[in-house]
């Protein structure tokens, strides 16, 4: 059985890092699939909110499919369409914007059923542990975001065509996925409280602060990746070559954070370590708002990425623990309020950016930042807690793998 948990656990990791990588050459390469096939300046919005907005709904469908069909089948078929769209989107020609409206439309509704499926698993996989394995998870998708930009980083220096860019990847990682899928595990759902077995208003009630914490941590995320480095050209005065670091800084520190914080977790508990990184990034967007120079304020980005990064996954983990009879549902409906904070973000800023200044727009994700505060209780453990000598036996009924479905 700790086999069992070990592959299922070097499983989802993997299809964690694949995604981190997708999503990364996705993103980064908007300016040139806008180029590519001739999209305008005022029709770009319309395709960048379509896809968040997709994969809201891509995550509202899992909900009702996991109740036929088990979260490692839906992430065994959605991570190959998630890589195929990609592929999609760039193979088309100047001109063929339907075509990609079709891939980044697919996209969109694949990548919101991966998202929901995978933290499905993820929060079933630490239940069975009895211990925080969550932030591993996602440090994961943090290194495969920074291979997938240094990717994207290099088809641009060289001039590589899209495809050319995206092809070699999906050959890799799409039957990669595949192979790996075949040790993903399926915990068994815990019995429902009583508390929680009277209907979906009481479920929401408590699921809310949770979907507060993760919109206002994702609103913090989309500010630094999308204005990061017009703040530092524009307000604070670096070269262009420099605006580019800062991201890259909050992206490495991401990793960092998470690669350390389960351990954190085990030792002080999840309220603790989210109460911890609200208040660290919170400072970050201090610094960044105050800061003097160039410097300063990647010092700021950085702070940031050791705070935020805490967040996320501690949000899924909470749901888990708070729903333990119904956790699939309950991260389900978490995961479309990702898509909402980064629907929010950018423009919030960017509004707030033109109208006073942006120095005062990095104060608003810190405040909501700082909000989150008040809703460290949801983090708490429920029946149990992780670590600090509260660690449950490992040896927890996993289920069956999902190639016993």
């Amino acid at each position: 059985m700790t086999d069992v948990l070990r592959r299922g656990r070097a499983s989802l990791a993997f299809g964690f890092f694949a995604q981190g990588v997708a999503f990364a050459l996705l993103v980064t390469r908007i300016p040139a699939i806008q180029d590519r096939y001739g999209i305008s300046d005022g029709l770009l919005p319309v395709f960048l909110a379509a896809v968040p907005i997709l994969a809201g709904a891509g995550s509202v469908a899992t909900e009702q499919l996991v109740k036929r069909v088990r979260p490692s089948r839906l992430l065994r078929w959605s991570q190959p369409v998630v890589l195929l769209a990609l592929l999609g989107a760039g193979a088309g020609g100047r001109g063929q914007v339907a075509a990609v409206a079709v891939a980044l439309g697919v996209f969109g509704l694949a990548v919101g059923a991966l998202d929901a499926s995978m933290n499905m698993l993820g929060v079933s996989l630490q239940r069975s542990y009895g211990r925080s394995i969550m932030l591993g998870f996602h440090a994961a998708y943090s290194l495969g975001g920074i291979l997938g930009a240094s990717l994207a980083w290099a088809g641009a220096h060289w001039h590589l065509a899209l495809w050319v860019s995206y092809l070699p990847v999906v050959a890799v990682l799409l039957p990669a996925t595949l192979v790996a899928s075949r040790w993903y595990v399926d915990a068994e759902p815990a019995p429902v409280p009583d508390g929680q077995a009277r209907g979906g208003v009481l479920v929401f009630r408590l699921l809310l602060p949770l979907c507060l914490v993760m919109t206002f941590a994702y609103i913090g995320d989309s500010t630094v990746s999308n204005w990061s480095a017009k703040y530092l050209k524009d307000v604070l005065g670096s070269s262009e070559q420099l605006a580019t670091v800062p991201y890259n800084v909050y992206m490495v520190t991401t990793l960092v954070g998470r690669t350390i914080g389960d351990t954190g977790v085990r030792r002080f508990g999840a309220a603790a370590v989210v109460r911890l990184g609200a208040l660290v990034a919170a400072g970050g967007f201090a610094v960044v708002a105050v800061a003097p120079g160039a410097w300063t304020g990647m010092l700021g980005f950085t702070l940031l990425g050791l705070g935020l990064c805490v967040l996320v996954p501690q949000t899924f983990a909470a749901a888990g623990r708070l729903f333990p009879g119904a956790s699939d549902a309950a991260i389900a409906r978490l995961n479309i309020f990702n898509y909402v904070g980064f629907l929010i973000g950018s423009p919030l800023v960017g509004a707030l950016g033109d109208a006073w200044s942006y120095r005062g727009a990095m104060l608003v994700p810190m405040v909501l930042v700082l909000v989150t505060l008040g809703y460290t209780r949801s983090f708490a453990a429920q029946p149990d807690r992780y670590g600090g000598g509260h660690e449950r036996p490992r040896t927890a009924d996993v289920g069956r793998g999902s190639n016993g479905l």
